[in-house]
């Protein structure tokens, strides 16, 4: 293997890191407003919503990903295995993200139809431009500190992406629709492909591989699932990603629902008054007049603040402590305060946001470790196996997450249905608007009780994680003194 400098410039570290920035604006979307989109703005009614979400995220996880991670390990070209793949698919990556958040006139069945293709098309597009992005990560330097490092600059730039889309896209998207949300949504989308693009060709000009798999480490692609098949620690990953991600997009995508439906909006704009009161005295009247856009706005921004003040400790932790143990302390915390929402009455403001600003805190340390850790199952591959699959083994996060993603928001928009909950097609039928009382038990239990059981046990499984400290460190070792070699 091609061993030059391992150390990063930079300017190479932010320009990757706006590569995640780009591909979070589209999936930070997915999180927070898919069900929301397909049940109250593109009136779809919530089985179908559930169906679409769950089917096509499967697919797009147990297909789309594996296929792109073996194509990705076997693409050869002058700029290395991984940059093309982000080249090539920038441009049609924000075409189909907009698409997919479109609202065109077809009768329901055509609505269905075109949900369900364009969802599709986004997933395969944004497997075939993530994975290899992430697998970038593992070929970027094979220096361990430097990896910490990448993972810290680019999870800021993630919690940029994830504080524009949870705290100020949901009053944009009213402001440019005046009232239509269906405008809006697809005036914001169009920006947002637009800006995404951008960053992504940034992230393929500013990038370089260094890590060259040499010609007797080549394998087949049936060697690289027996190999996969053997690493325990890539089969705890996977699980842990799939567990994470379907909490992350089972909470996130019910806090829309938790603030329209559960939270007292009178406790709730007494609580927000003096922080409106003093952004409008400087001139900042962004979030308007409606407290619960607002206030769902604001709660959303504490946690990303605290969940950036968390990733930049997550470095220090991880170097003095390990990956492994830093990630599963701090996600048993994390879960403690996403389980205390059980407890909150609808006029308990102040708790809600001061569990939502702890919980963010401490899950903010695990966001760069997650990644950090896959790249680290490469390196394991390699000294066992003397060969090197990135992108195949960076397709246990993509399925993970793919797969978590899908699960997760589909039980957002199958849970709600469970609980009586009243959609926009229901509503344009002439069904009252008024949700039944029920709908204030499901949304409760959505942002509480369900997410905290899937964080729970994969905080278990790092028991089993076998990379620790000491790990880590005979791992880079053996590996450095090979490339020496």
């Amino acid at each position: 293997m091609s061993n030059s400098s391992q150390k990063l410039t930079l300017v190479e570290k932010i320009g990757y890191s706006l590569g995640d920035l780009a591909a979070n604006l589209v999936f930070q979307t997915l999180i927070t407003y898919l069900a929301f989109f397909y049940t109250d703005i593109y009136g779809l009614k919530n089985n179908d919503a559930s169906i679409i979400m769950l089917v096509v995220g499967l697919v797009a996880a147990f297909a789309f990903n594996p296929i792109v991670g073996a194509l990705a390990d076997r693409t050869k070209s002058k700029w290395g295995k991984f940059r093309p793949w982000i080249l090539y698919t920038s441009v049609p990556l924000g075409v189909m993200a907009l698409l997919a958040f479109s609202t065109p006139h077809f009768e329901y069945k055509g609505k269905v139809i075109y949900a369900a293709v364009t969802y599709s098309l986004l997933l395969m597009l944004y497997a075939a431009n993530n994975l290899p992005y992430s697998a970038l990560s593992g070929v970027i330097t094979g220096d361990m500190a430097e990896r910490n490092s990448i993972s810290s600059i680019r999870f800021v730039a993630v919690m940029f992406a994830q504080f524009f889309v949870q705290v100020f896209m949901l009053p944009i998207i009213e402001f440019a629709g005046k009232g239509d949300k269906a405008a809006g949504i697809e005036t914001v989308m169009t920006w947002l492909a637009i800006v995404g693009t951008v960053m992504l060709l940034i992230t393929f000009f500013t990038t370089k591989e260094r890590i060259v798999p040499t010609a007797e480490q080549e394998s087949s692609l049936k060697q690289d699932l027996a190999d996969l098949a053997k690493n325990k620690p890539w089969v705890i990953m996977l699980s842990l990603t799939v567990l994470v991600f379907i909490t992350l997009a089972m909470k996130g995508g019910a806090y829309v629902y938790y603030f329209n439906n559960y939270v007292d909006p009178v406790a709730l704009a007494s609580f927000i008054s003096p922080v409106l009161n003093t952004l409008s005295s400087v001139g900042i009247n962004f979030f308007g007049s409606d407290p619960t856009s607002a206030g769902f706005g604001l709660f959303n921004a504490g946690g990303i603040i605290f969940m950036l003040v968390g990733i930049a400790l997550s470095k220090k932790l991880a170097d003095k402590y390990g990956k492994r143990d830093v990630f599963g302390i701090a996600l048993f915390i994390a879960t403690l305060f996403v389980l205390a929402f059980y407890l909150f009455k609808p006029t308990s403001v102040a708790l809600m946001f001061g569990s939502q600003i702890l919980h963010g805190f401490f899950y903010g340390i695990t966001i760069p470790l997650l990644w950090a850790m896959i790249a680290d199952v490469a390196d394991y591959s390699e000294m066992k196996n003397n060969r090197r699959a990135t992108a195949i083994i960076f397709s246990a996060m993509m399925v993970g997450l793919k797969g978590g993603l899908a699960i997760g928001g589909a039980l957002v928009a199958w849970i709600l249905g469970l609980y009586g909950y009243v959609n926009k097609e229901s509503v344009e039928a002439g069904i009252s608007i008024v949700q039944p009382e029920s709908v204030t038990t499901g949304v409760k239990m959505l942002v509480s009780v369900y997410p905290s059981i899937t964080f729970l046990i994969g905080a278990g499984l790092l028991f089993f994680y076998v990379i620790n400290k000491n790990m880590e460190l005979k791992i880079e070792k053996e590996l450095s003194d090979r490339r020496k070699k």
